[in-house]
């Protein structure tokens, strides 16, 4: 790579990956949240059920949130800005949890 073209933006399909990535990891975290749902309300609802499926549902539309943040970043003309610790931590922090969620809900 030329000196010249470090600041410019890579126009290959990296972006549109990455994008693509958040968009399939938010699909994935839908389906988890749905049969937490689901699994929440089968057989009736329980007081803790309903408390673990509202944290699962809480804890989607963070991620959702972050996930949207980043798509519309990595859409921008100029060069995206690097994901910040703050917002990569929160990510995993959600999905760790919602996967701890649904872990409960099926025990």
């Amino acid at each position: 790579m030329s000196e010249g073209a470090e600041g410019e933006r890579d126009p290959g399909l990296q972006p549109e990956r990455t994008r693509l990535a958040w968009r399939r990891t938010t699909l994935s975290g839908t389906v988890s949240a749905v049969l937490a749902v689901k699994t929440a309300l089968h057989g009736g609802p329980s007081p803790a059920g309903l408390v673990a499926c509202a944290l699962c549902c809480t804890l989607w539309l963070a991620f959702l949130h972050l996930a949207h943040l980043r798509i519309r970043t990595l859409t921008a003309p100029d060069t995206p800005p690097a994901l910040t610790p703050r917002h990569a931590t929160a990510a995993v922090l959600c999905t760790v949890a919602m996967a701890v969620c649904g872990a409960a809900l099926v025990l």
